[in-house]
């Protein structure tokens, strides 16, 4: 008998056959969207999420606090699986902050949307140096060969400046940076907030900074919302695909706050990206993945590892106070799935 119909939910496939019998099929490569269920520390915006090898810890670096680490990305380590989570310290302290930023941008108080990306066993951490609704900006590098800080080899180094934008200057904002590999190994950086959208630019290894002199190209944009609200990029492979995560809207602002998350595709690691209906995303294209629904207001700031979302939000059953969540990530027909049912949210 040939299969007539064919309908994939929550990874079990119903096979509807001539004559009317129904077969399950379960489909185990296929996961559901399934959030974790989280407690401890989870006071986290931007989280950078890794995920670890059955056993090892999770991490969590994020916007830095300036009430503990003079402003220094947060770290958070979860020692079950990434459900239970405990702000274990900062990436450095007073005497590992960065001068170069102090010197170069007036009023940067901490660093905020960090990155993390391991190559050839060492740990890059990239960190966004602004002051909020300014595009006078840059996005800095330090590396390490562990991401715990109970480690006895635990510490960053700073590498200084990866790039710079100038107000007045430069139509693009160096904040937010997000970073993949091609087919070949090549390190690519996606990064931007408002002004001109998303951009591109090739970097190399070891050095982890910008290919020669490589200029930024814009691959995603809003086209003509007003202040051009997009931000926090994210670049993920799979399947051949290279899928650009972005956050649409405005953060920071409590039960107020509009975030949601975006996505689209390509072939190439540069472009075009385009949504599930073609769009391309420089021409203000983007597939909805989460937003706000209840109590869960303003998911963005995401990043992926290992299959796992990892996102903040606003808790509206706690008087708007920001929260992490993480969860697995479905995909249908190519596209990302996740859900909107976080434990805690009353969802």
């Amino acid at each position: 008998m040939r299969p007539a119909l064919v309908a994939a939910t929550a990874g079990v496939v119903a096979v509807v056959v001539a004559g009317g019998v129904t077969l399950g099929v379960t489909r185990p490569w296929e996961p559901a969207a399934e959030p974790l269920e989280l407690a401890g520390d989870l006071a986290t915006h931007d989280p950078a999420l890794v995920v670890g090898d059955e056993g090892e810890p999770w991490f969590v670096y994020s916007t830095g606090d300036v009430r503990v680490g003079f402003g220094a990305p947060q770290i958070r380590r979860s020692d079950d699986g990434g459900r239970t989570w405990e702000r274990v310290g900062t990436a450095w302290d007073r005497a590992g902050d960065p001068a170069w930023v102090r010197e170069e941008i007036d009023g940067v108080t901490n660093y905020w949307a960090p990155e993390l990306y391991e190559n050839d066993g060492t740990w890059y951490l990239y960190y966004s140096a602004s002051t909020f609704g300014s595009n006078d900006s840059a996005i800095g590098l330090a590396t390490a060969t562990t991401l715990d800080p109970d480690d006895p080899d635990f510490g960053w180094t700073d590498q200084g400046m990866v790039i710079r934008s100038h107000a007045g200057q430069d139509h693009w904002n160096a904040i937010d940076p997000g970073i993949v590999e091609d087919a070949a190994g090549n390190p690519w950086m996606f990064f931007g907030s408002f002004w001109g959208g998303i951009q591109v630019v090739p970097l190399e290894w070891p050095s982890g900074k910008v290919a020669g002199d490589a200029e930024p190209v814009r691959v995603a944009s809003r086209a003509g919302v007003p202040e051009n609200a997009i931000e926090a990029p994210y670049v993920v492979e799979r399947d051949g695909w290279y899928y650009l995560f972005v956050s649409w809207d405005k953060c920071c602002s409590g039960v107020d706050s509009t975030y949601r998350i975006v996505v689209g595709r390509s072939r190439d690691v540069t472009g075009p990206f385009l949504d599930a209906e073609g769009r391309d995303m420089a021409l203000g294209g983007g597939t909805e993945v989460l937003a706000t629904d209840g109590s869960m207001i303003g998911p963005g700031g995401q990043s992926l590892s290992k299959g796992h979302l990892g996102y903040h939000f606003y808790d509206d059953d706690d008087g708007g106070m920001f929260r992490l969540a993480i969860q697995e990530l479905a995909w249908e027909d190519g596209w990302p799935v996740a859900t909107t049912d976080v434990p805690g949210t009353g969802e």
